[in-house]
C-alpha cells in the first residue's frame, strides 16, 4: 500500500502531480497501489467491519452470566441472538437502497452511530428488554456495514486488485468471529458481561469520529424514494424464513411455542409478492433490491455455491462443538481452543487466496476448494467418541482453509460482472443469502443429528454413541450437499473487467 503522505482534504482520487504537456501521448497506468484516500478509506471501513462481527459471536460465552444477573432462562437469553439474526435479514435487504440513497459517508455515519448507541445502550440496560433493544439496535448498524464495505471496494479498487482486497474482506468475516467468544471469555471475569460492551464501546466510537473526519461519498446518490410495500414484505419474508429456520432446529431438540413451519410457510408466501413486487419496480429503477443482478451468470452461480457453502460453515460450526463437548466429552476451553486454528487460518489465508484469484482467475482456485470443503465435513461423518482430538484439529483447519478459498474468489467473481450502479444491490443479496442459509444450515445439521441420535439411542446406543451417530450423519449429508458445488464451480468464468486497468470510477 501507499506510504505517501496522506491527503486530508474532501476529495479521495488523487490528481496527477503534473498534467502531461498538450499534444503528449498519456499511456494509461497500471498501479498496484491505491491512492491514499481510498486506501484509508477501505481501511477503515476494514476495521469498523470487523469490530461489528466481533460482537457478532462475543453473546455465545457472555450469555450464562447474563442469564444469572438478570434472572431468566435460556430460552429467553437466546433472543439476544435471535433478535440480533432476524433484524440482520430484515434490515440487509434494504441496503441497496440505503446506500445509494444516501452515500457512501450518509451510509457509514449511519452504521456506525446505530451500532455505537446500540453498544452504549446494552451496556447500562438496567433489565433484558432494554439489553434486547441494545442488540437490535447494533444489529441495524451491523447489517450496513458488510455491504456498504463490498460496494465501496467494488467501486473505487482497480479490477486488477480486487482479489486481493477481497482477500482482506475474507479476514475480516473470519478471523472476527473466531477471535469472538476468546473476547468475551477474557473480559467477563474481571469486568463482568456489561465489560463486553463496554470494551467494544470505545473502539466503535473512535471509528464513527474517524468516519466524520476521513469518509467520502464515492459515488453519485440516488434520489429514489424508499417503497414502504418493499421494506413490509422484506420485514415478512425474510424475518420469517430467518425465524422459521432457526426455530427448526430448535423444534428438533423440544416444544417450542410456536410451531416453526408457520413463520417459515408465510416466510416463503411472501417472498413471493417480494419479488414480484421488485420486478415491477425496476422497471422505474426504484425497487428496494435491484433483482437484475441475477440475469448474470456468474452472479447467479456464485450466489448459489455461497448459500450452500454457508450452509455447510454454519451447520458445522453448530454442531461440531456440540459433538464435541457431549460425545468426545472435551471441556468447552478444549473445545474453543481447537476451533481457533482453523478461523485463525481461513482469515490469514484470505488475502493470499485474494493475490491467487488476481493472478489465476476463480476456477483453478474454487474446483480444488469446493473438493477440499468437501472432504474435510465427509471427515467429520466418522467422529466417535474416541476419536483423537488431532483428527479433528486437521479436519477443522482443512474446512476453514477451503472455504477461505471459496469465498474469496466468489465475492469477486460475483460482483465483479455487474454495473456499478449494481454493486450495492448485488452485495445486500449476497449477504441476504448469507444471512438465510445459515440459518437453514443450522436448522438442517441440528434436526438431523436430534433424530438420528434419538433413534440411535432408543435402539440400544450410548448417549455419546448417538450423539456422534447423529452427528455423522448430519456431516455426511452435508458433504454429499457440498459435492454439487464442485461441479458449479466449473461454470463460474473470470469477469471481463478483471484483466482491464480502471483509475477510478
Amino acid at each position: 500500500m501507499s506510504t505517501d503522505t496522506i491527503d486530508t482534504s474532501d476529495h479521495l482520487n488523487e490528481p496527477p502531480a503534473t498534467p502531461p504537456a498538450a499534444g503528449d501521448e498519456v499511456a494509461p497506468t497500471r498501479t498496484d497501489k491505491l491512492a491514499p484516500g481510498h486506501f484509508r478509506a477501505i481501511a477503515l471501513l476494514m476495521a469498523s467491519a470487523f469490530t461489528v462481527i466481533l460482537n457478532e459471536t462475543t453473546m455465545s460465552v457472555a450469555l450464562p452470566p447474563i442469564m444469572a444477573d438478570l434472572g431468566i432462562t435460556a430460552t429467553t437469553g437466546q433472543w439476544l441472538t435471535t433478535a440480533f439474526m432476524l433484524t440482520m435479514a430484515v434490515v440487509i435487504p434494504a441496503t441497496g437502497f440505503l446506500i445509494n440513497r444516501l452515500g457512501t459517508r450518509g451510509a457509514y455515519l449511519l452504521a456506525m452511530a446505530l451500532f455505537t448507541g446500540g453498544t452504549a445502550l446494552a451496556m447500562i440496560a438496567p433489565g433484558f428488554a432494554i439489553l434486547v433493544t441494545g442488540r437490535v439496535v447494533q444489529a441495524t448498524g451491523t447489517a450496513i456495514m458488510m455491504p456498504l464495505l463490498m460496494t465501496t471496494i467494488m467501486t473505487i479498487v482497480p479490477p486488477h486488485m480486487r482479489g486481493r482486497i477481497m482477500g482482506n474482506v475474507t479476514l475480516v468475516i473470519a478471523l472476527a468471529p473466531a477471535l469472538g467468544p476468546a473476547l468475551s471469555g477474557a473480559v467477563l471475569e474481571p469486568l463482568g458481561w456489561r465489560g463486553v460492551f463496554g470494551v467494544v464501546l470505545p473502539i466503535s466510537a473512535l471509528a464513527l469520529v474517524a468516519g466524520i473526519l476521513w469518509i467520502r461519498d464515492v459515488s453519485d446518490k440516488d434520489e429514489h424514494h424508499l417503497d414502504p410495500l418493499s421494506l413490509l414484505l422484506a420485514l415478512v419474508a425474510f424475518g420469517g424464513m430467518v425465524w422459521g429456520l432457526s426455530g427448526l432446529g430448535e423444534a428438533s431438540q423440544h416444544a417450542t411455542a410456536i410451531n416453526p413451519w408457520i413463520p417459515l410457510g408465510v416466510g416463503l408466501a411472501v417472498l413471493g409478492l417480494f419479488i414480484w413486487r421488485q420486478i415491477a419496480r425496476q422497471r422505474t429503477d426504484s425497487a428496494l433490491l435491484d433483482l437484475r443482478t441475477f440475469l448474470e451468470s456468474n452472479f447467479r452461480v456464485a450466489v448459489g455455491i455461497m448459500a450452500v457453502s454457508m450452509m455447510a460453515m454454519f451447520g458445522t460450526l453448530i454442531v461440531l462443538p456440540l459433538v464435541l463437548q457431549e460425545a468426545l466429552s472435551l471441556p468447552p476451553l478444549t473445545v474453543g481452543l481447537l476451533m481457533l486454528p482453523g478461523g485463525v487460518a481461513m482469515g490469514v489465508l484470505g488475502p493470499v487466496v485474494g493475490r491467487w484469484y488476481d493472478k489465476f482467475g476463480p476456477r483453478p482456485i474454487l474446483i480444488p476448494a469446493t473438493a477440499l470443503v468437501t472432504v474435510a465435513i465427509g471427515a467429520f461423518a466418522f467422529l466417535s467418541p474416541t476419536t483423537s482430538i488431532f483428527y479433528v484439529l486437521g479436519a477443522h483447519i482443512l474446512l476453514m482453509v477451503g472455504l477461505a478459498s471459496v469465498f474469496t474468489p466468489l465475492f469477486s467473481a460475483a460482483l465483479g460482472v455487474l454495473k456499478p450502479h449494481q454493486y450495492s444491490h448485488g452485495s445486500a443479496t449476497i449477504n441476504t443469502v448469507q444471512q438465510v442459509a445459515g440459518a437453514a444450515g443450522t436448522a438442517l445439521f441440528i434436526a438431523i443429528m436430534t433424530i438420528h441420535s434419538t433413534s440411535l439411542t432408543e435402539a440400544g446406543a450410548s448417549a455419546a454413541e448417538g450423539m456422534a451417530g447423529g452427528a455423522g450423519l448430519a456431516f455426511g449429508i452435508g458433504a454429499g450437499v457440498m459435492a454439487v458445488t464442485i461441479g458449479l464451480a466449473t461454470m463460474i468464468k473470470r469477469p471481463e473487467s478483471d484483466g482491464e486497468f480502471s483509475g477510478g470510477h
